[in-house]
């Protein structure tokens, strides 16, 4: 399965939650999509379907594909701590993840065009593996060639919420992953304990 390329209104509507940021659609349409969104009965969901449901929203979250989610769960498990926990740091620790969290990048999927096309430094070398695993202490910054690029400066000094767990600094268009961040400092609505029961069965 490739990545999804397709109208994110949908996949919103679906999850009934605005997971690739602010989404007009789904203010309008507070139904899943379909001819029969609004009037669909809502059956009671199965265990299995709710613990699903869940994985595939934080997959959409983060833009990522079954494979590589899969092997971040392997990894969460191999950890010391809890495994949800584990996993959802990890995938905050994507560089793509990193780019848009210090609002260098309005979406996550902006966020992993400007490294895919060479935007990005990771102490002070060009990264331009969006999926790459970010260590703590290590400073993310736009590239000096691309400081003037108008959709980065635009974004930057629009309004961005503060993480404590990152440190940025807009003029510079430079900041440091200060640290993994506790579970109440991670803002997606994801239960991870779902995900956590579906892979485990």
């Amino acid at each position: 399965m490739a990545r999804y390329r397709g109208p994110k209104s949908r996949i919103a509507r679906r999850f009934r939650e605005p997971i690739f940021g602010e989404d007009k659609a789904l203010a309008r349409k507070n139904y899943p999509p379909g001819m029969h969104g609004p009037l669909k009965r809502r059956r009671k969901q199965s265990e299995y379907a709710i613990q699903l449901q869940e994985k595939q929203k934080a997959k959409y979250t983060y833009g990522m594909l079954e494979r590589q989610f899969r092997r971040f769960f392997e990894i969460a498990s191999a950890m010391k701590g809890i495994t949800g926990l584990n996993l959802l740091r990890l995938c905050e620790s994507r560089l793509d993840n990193l780019v848009y969290r210090m609002g260098i990048a309005p979406t996550r999927a902006a966020a992993r065009q400007l490294v895919t096309h060479g935007h990005i430094t990771v102490n002070g070398q060009v990264m331009n593996i969006p999926s790459a695993l970010i260590k703590p202490g290590s400073t993310i910054a736009v590239r000096e060639k691309s400081k003037s690029l108008g959709v980065i400066r635009s974004h930057v000094h629009s309004t961005r919420v503060k993480l404590d767990w990152i440190d940025f600094n807009p003029n510079t268009l430079s900041g440091t992953f200060i640290t993994l961040p506790e579970r109440e400092q991670i803002p997606e609505n994801i239960k991870e304990q779902l995900i956590v029961e579906l892979y485990s069965k």
